[in-house]
């Protein structure tokens, strides 16, 4: 596979998706009613999803580059573009990157400090239960920690089906990127108008990130959204969607 598999839907000016740690192509699936709004391009970063055959990049960097290959081979200049979690960190890199085409930016549940220092528990534990529990068991109970009741509605579901096509090879090798990249010199960097949405009882990202994003990136606003946890846009997802909307359009 030379490019990363991707859902491409909708019409209208392009909204580039890019999923989080574990995750894949289908974890916006409660954000495909935007396709009335924008054309969705939704990649599966290498070593997930439909992407799964491909070996994972150990940095942000690489992983930034990989989708811009696929945009440059669908021949999308200009975007507006959404990272959630790891895919926030993938986006502020290609912010910063090639800032010319990023015309509007959503960092959503994410930040800048790739260690993550306030998450559920550290990169160094999460690499540890993989080796020694195996993905399966260890992801499961990671996206627990993504909801306020994973027992509600069809998030959790939703995560466990992405997840099981993640490699382990790719699970590790997102641990790494992480624990390597550290976005905040380059905030700086990044020109477009960004907005920077945050679930107050996310465990993964904690509010020192949203403030950093916030001092770091010139023309930028919080936005922050109650009651949910980290993978807030499934656990309200008419809310973040119309979020989406309000500052995009």
């Amino acid at each position: 596979m030379k490019h990363l598999s991707h859902k491409r839907i909708g019409k209208g000016y392009p909204l580039v998706l890019v999923h989080g740690y574990l995750g894949g192509q289908d974890m916006w699936k409660f954000q495909e009613d935007l396709k009335a709004n924008f054309e969705l391009i939704m990649p599966s970063l290498a070593g997930y999803g439909e992407s799964s055959k491909m070996t994972a990049p150990s940095t942000i960097r690489e992983n930034a580059l990989q989708v811009f290959e696929l945009l440059d081979y669908l021949k999308i200049d200009t975007f507006n573009l959404l990272g959630h979690s790891m895919g926030g960190m993938i986006a502020q890199e290609m912010a910063a990157l090639f800032p010319d085409r990023v015309n509007k930016l959503i960092c959503f549940g994410t930040g800048s400090i790739g260690v993550l220092p306030s998450r559920f528990e550290s990169i160094g534990q999460s690499r540890a239960k993989i080796i020694k529990f195996g993905l399966e068991k260890t992801r499961k109970n990671i996206a627990k920690t993504w909801f306020m009741d994973h027992l509600k509605g069809d998030g959790y579901k939703l995560c466990l089906d992405e997840g099981s096509k993640a490699t382990t090879q790719a699970a590790l090798a997102s641990l790494d990127a992480w624990d390597c990249w550290d976005g905040r010199a380059q905030l700086d960097q990044i020109k477009s108008p960004t907005l920077i949405l945050w679930a107050k009882n996310d465990r993964s990202y904690d509010w020192n990130q949203q403030e950093i994003l916030n001092k770091g990136i010139s023309n930028s606003l919080i936005k922050i959204i109650e009651g949910c946890a980290h993978n807030s846009h499934m656990e309200k997802p008419s809310l973040i969607n119309q979020s989406i909307k309000d500052f995009l359009v």
